[in-house]
């Protein structure tokens, strides 16, 4: 496996499911949609990839549930799709991905679409904002609330700071008991730390446990499109409540593609670890020791 193979798949498999590319043999991996678990494809990577690009083999699975010849029809999807994201030179698994999933939501009924959606409270409030990017779980919170005063300043948790590339990555977690605390603890956050209110993206999430049971999860990308969302699964994964999360990227020249959804979730991993939110088991346990020295 080269180098720019074996980060890519290290980068996929962090970003998404820890099996979304799984290896077969010689250079040929199973590749498993995020959206579709029940059906996997076969991807064959030339030794010289990403100067050359892979080939959809075939279906790998099909699950029984599956419609007869839709695994066909995926096939011809991601091999049309490939046709037109890959760039010689550049990996391109994530764009492949990325792309096949919207343009299957794009054909999607909006019926079914509802179906496949995970009830996270009770109630939902409205549709976000036009301005933002803040996906909404929870309690009707489209009402007028009070601001909230923060009484003292937030309790910040850092992570280990994470280069790559000249990028600089730095994540810091704080408990959070309302949405409003946590919004001004953002608010407190940006207006006293000029270094942080400098950086290209501060990627946000929050999840909060209300009164009677209403649950909140929101995120913000900031302008790196799909993080907050990727760092709010992180938190829904790590079981993590009553907690909020601020990653700051400070943008170092160069892309880094999907590398930097890894970084990402490696600095709110390490934060929330470090903060005491994530029981001390596995690998996390040696993310809280680590917090501990």
């Amino acid at each position: 496996m080269s180098d720019e193979l074996n980060d890519e798949v290290i980068s996929i498999n962090s970003i998404y499911d820890e099996n979304t590319l799984s290896f077969l043999s010689g250079h040929v991996y199973a590749l498993t949609l995020p959206t579709l678990p029940a059906i996997s494809f076969r991807v064959d990577f030339p030794v010289d990839y990403p100067d050359a690009p892979p080939s959809i083999l075939g279906t790998q699975t099909v699950g029984e549930s599956t419609a007869k010849g839709e695994g066909s029809h995926l096939v011809d999807l991601i091999r049309h799709v490939l046709a037109e994201i890959y760039v010689i030179g550049a990996p391109c698994v994530f764009d492949l991905v990325e792309e096949v999933q919207q343009r299957l939501q794009q054909l999607q009924p909006e019926s079914s679409a509802e179906q496949h959606e995970e009830p996270q409270a009770a109630q939902r409030d409205g549709q976000p904002s036009s301005d933002s990017d803040l996906q909404r779980h929870g309690g009707s919170s489209d009402a007028p609330q009070p601001q909230c005063e923060l009484e003292e300043p937030p309790l910040w948790v850092l992570s280990d700071v994470l280069s790559e590339k000249k990028s600089i990555f730095l994540a810091r977690c704080a408990p959070v008991s309302s949405v409003l605390q946590a919004k001004a603890h953002l608010a407190h956050l940006l207006s006293t730390d000029k270094k942080v209110s400098k950086a290209t993206h501060n990627i946000t999430a929050w999840r909060i446990r209300g009164d009677h049971g209403v649950q909140y999860q929101d995120c913000d990308d900031d302008g790196e499109t799909a993080a907050g969302g990727r760092v709010l699964h992180l938190m829904e994964l790590m079981g993590v409540w009553d907690a909020m999360v601020v990653v700051s990227r400070w943008y170092g020249g160069v892309q880094l593609g999907p590398d930097r959804f890894r970084l990402i979730n490696q600095g709110a991993r390490d934060a929330l670890v470090k903060g005491g939110f994530v029981e001390e088991t596995g690998k996390d346990a040696g993310g809280k020791k680590k917090g501990k020295r």
